[in-house]
């Protein structure tokens, strides 16, 4: 199932270099590809009745005779790349463009880049790696397999991971006559084969069930695996293992597969196993003092192990993932407005309404981005991320409106703001979403205002806190954005990794449960935020009959505080200080005149954006000092 793109960059590169290293996960299709090409002599390291010294002896032999392309394959294992690299020694080649008059050249295919395996000396090998396949092309794998059914491709797709070698075993195992809606034991027969391919890397058994445990628990340090040093090292020696910050992990599709059928095989183990890495990564968040790059690891370790269902599907697809993100770059404004526009489309946003918010969020340059790049650094994804301060108060108020006072002015302000958040595919959007997830993790604060359906029940599922819907249809899609947010303070970590957890921990003693989620300390509003909450509610009086302010003398009902805070309003609107007058004119727009955007509200009065929040504030709190106080 290679492509003709994969054959195209595989041949020039052998056209280039003399020593070409093809490299891919197991089962990915390397061989076949490399057997595509004009091939003059083959050397496979794993074939029966060769042995490694003895494939060895000819690939030495073979690589100092002139001739065409020498293909040697299996180039895994302990000590294999660096024998090879010996036996290539006395060829004495040197890195160029291979030509008549030079020794042969030599395509070497191995499961790991060879570079990170092994000292080349002045020969390094070029490295051209293989990636998965598409859906599509795994679809249409499955259907020359003979499978027809929309349920049993369906299954081949989702556990193939666009591996042809998994795709070709799913197929295998529906034919075996395992239901399509079994996933569990076609997974456990496709394990079997797996692992017994994995066993050239390494020898033994030992390591066959901590690799499903770890698969289980998606990133494990060695107290975790709890299987000392020599076992911790002999999983980190496996191709399909990766070294990162918090341990190791196996490589999608792999861990997916592993997973599944260990948890098919032995349910209540696999429970219990990813109950006790959800403690062990909650204890790590409580006792120890993580810095921001490790406590936002922790937590995205921890969100994993919760095993909800949509938590999983979208932030962790079955699926290898290539793309980096980091901050955009000057001069990529075009990049970011060519993916704002198919986030715009995909959520069925008007695309015009959509590019005047991204102009707001691009004025200061394109600081406000996070970008997602591929393998050759084209931008695939991205996330709008905005600090929460005076200076971007312009660009977020339209989606917050008026939950914006209590957001961007009350004691829970400050963080990130979320404005958008898109991926060109599945597995892109949610490393995106794992980043904001991690960089709002590192401020301490999210705000997320989304129109989007599946967003929504993703932060429900989160447990971030809802505010509700604000006023306008800004998108032009029928729907009006939610606004939620959640705090994301060190303190509280613990608490809500415990609420979401899979065995239901409850916060930790001293806890408290709030909006946030269980353990979650919620700050309690200032008098000002009660202020704005109440004016933003006036012509709802069942919102207003729950608001603190119903304590305060004289006040005592709905209606009593419409009246008292209309009153007071217009009092602050006919001061006779230009200031303060100015500020009452601000919360009469605002919250008791038609409905508009504070925006709208700044270039009716003709106010720069930084006054008009520096009177807006101004404003709520000398209303709320005129609020009447028991005495005595």
């Amino acid at each position: 199932m290679e492509t003709t793109d994969d054959l195209a960059r595989l041949q020039a590169a052998l056209d280039a270099h003399a020593l070409v290293n093809l490299t891919g996960g197991l089962g990915s299709g390397k061989s076949r590809l490399a057997r595509r090409l004009a091939v003059a002599a083959t050397v496979d390291l794993a074939a029966d009745g060769l042995g490694t010294d003895g494939g060895l002896a000819v690939v030495r032999r073979l690589a100092a005779q002139p001739g065409g392309l020498l293909l040697v394959d299996s180039v895994d294992g302990p000590g294999r790349a660096e024998a090879v690299a010996a036996a290539l020694d006395p060829a004495g080649d040197v890195p160029g463009p291979a030509s008549p008059g030079r020794l042969r050249p030599v395509l070497l295919v191995s499961r790991l880049p060879l570079r990170a395996t092994a000292d080349w000396g002045g020969r390094v090998p070029v490295t051209v790696a293989l990636g998965p396949r598409s859906a599509a092309a795994v679809e249409a794998q499955a259907r020359e397999a003979g499978i027809t059914d929309p349920e049993a491709v369906a299954l081949v797709v989702r556990l193939a991971g666009g591996v042809p070698l998994l795709a070709d075993l799913a197929c295998r195992a529906l034919h075996a006559g395992i239901a399509p809606d079994v996933p569990g034991a076609a997974a456990d027969r496709m394990a079997g084969e797996v692992l017994e391919r994995l066993g050239r890397e390494r020898p033994g058994q030992r390591w066959r069930h901590a690799l499903r445990l770890l698969a289980t628990v998606r990133t494990g340090d060695e107290r975790l695996l709890a299987g000392g040093p020599g076992l911790f090292e002999a999983l980190a020696g496996l191709s399909l293992v990766r070294r990162e910050r918090l341990g190791l992990t196996v490589r999608e599709p792999y861990r997916s597969l592993f997973e599944t059928a260990y948890r098919w095989r032995r349910p209540q183990a696999h429970e219990e196993v990813r109950s006790r890495a959800a403690g062990y990564r909650r204890a790590l968040l409580a006792e120890r003092t993580p810095g921001p790059r490790e406590r936002a690891g922790l937590v995205e370790e921890g969100l994993f192990l919760t095993g909800d269902p949509l938590v999983r599907t979208t932030l962790f697809p079955p699926a290898e993932e290539f793309s980096r993100i980091g901050p955009a770059r000057p001069g990529e404004a075009d990049d970011i407005g060519r993916l704002m526009r198919r986030w715009a489309v995909r959520g069925g946003f008007d695309v015009r309404r959509s590019e005047r918010i991204v102009e707001r969020w691009l004025d200061d340059g394109p600081t406000a981005f996070r970008l997602a790049r591929d393998r050759e650094g084209r931008p695939v994804g991205l996330a709008a991320l905005l600090p929460v301060g005076v200076d971007t108060e312009a660009g977020i108020e339209p989606l917050l409106q008026q939950h914006a006072t209590d957001l961007l002015g009350g004691p829970g302000s400050g963080g990130l703001f979320l404005g958008a958040a898109y991926g060109a595919d599945p597995v892109v959007h949610a490393q995106v979403l794992r980043d904001i997830l991690g960089q709002a993790v590192r401020a301490g604060h999210l705000v997320v205002s989304t129109a989007s359906p599946d967003y929504q029940a993703l932060l429900h599922a989160l447990s971030f806190r809802p505010h509700g819907g604000i006023r306008d249809d800004v998108y032009r899609c029928g729907r009006r954005p939610e606004v939620y947010s959640h705090d994301f303070g060190a303190a509280g970590l613990p608490g809500w990794m415990g609420a979401l957890a899979p065995d239901g921990a409850g916060p930790p003693a001293g806890g408290s449960a709030g909006p946030g989620g269980p353990g979650v300390p919620v700050p309690v509003p200032d008098v000002p935020v009660l202020v704005a909450r109440a004016l933003a509610r006036l012509g709802d009086p069942a919102e207003l009959a729950r608001s603190p302010l119903l304590a305060r003398p004289g006040i005592g009902s709905p209606a009593g505080l419409r009246t008292w805070l209309r009153e007071a309003v217009a009092e602050l609107a006919a001061a006779d200080a230009p200031a303060d007058a100015e500020a009452g004119a601000i919360l009469r727009e605002y919250y008791l005149g038609r409905s508009r955007t504070h925006h709208q509200v700044a270039r009716r009065l003709h106010l720069s954006r930084a006054t008009y929040f520096r009177r807006l504030r101004r404003g709520l709190a000398l209303v709320a000092a005129r609020l009447p106080v028991r005495t005595g």
